[in-house]
């Protein structure tokens, strides 16, 4: 599966697959300097329980490290993964959203 990123400024999408094998997780950015808002993710429903979505916030969380950002966890989603394997995610989580006790 492809992933792609698609640069609106500093807002954005990215996305796996395409047409109606797409994936998509938007961003915009955070009221704090150099950090993003993942906002949304979207897998179709005949991709679901695959780990689409969490290869797509990977993906997107490589692109905040890329660039030496934090990440707000805004979707519910990305929220959970964030608090599930704070390991992972912890290097880009704002404060705010790091689990207590956890990193």
């Amino acid at each position: 599966m492809e992933f792609k990123h698609d640069d609106r400024g500093r807002a954005g999408l990215f996305t796996a697959g395409e047409g109606e094998d797409k994936a998509e997780l938007s961003y915009s950015p955070a009221g704090l300097q150099d950090a993003l808002v993942f906002d949304h993710t979207y897998v179709p429903e005949h991709m679901r329980g695959q780990g689409v979505a969490e290869k797509l916030v990977d993906f997107a969380v490589d692109y905040a490290r890329s660039k030496n950002m934090k990440v707000v966890p805004a979707c519910s989603y990305v929220r959970t993964l964030f608090q599930r394997h704070p390991d992972k995610y912890a290097d880009v989580a704002t404060e705010e959203e790091k689990p207590f006790g956890r990193v």
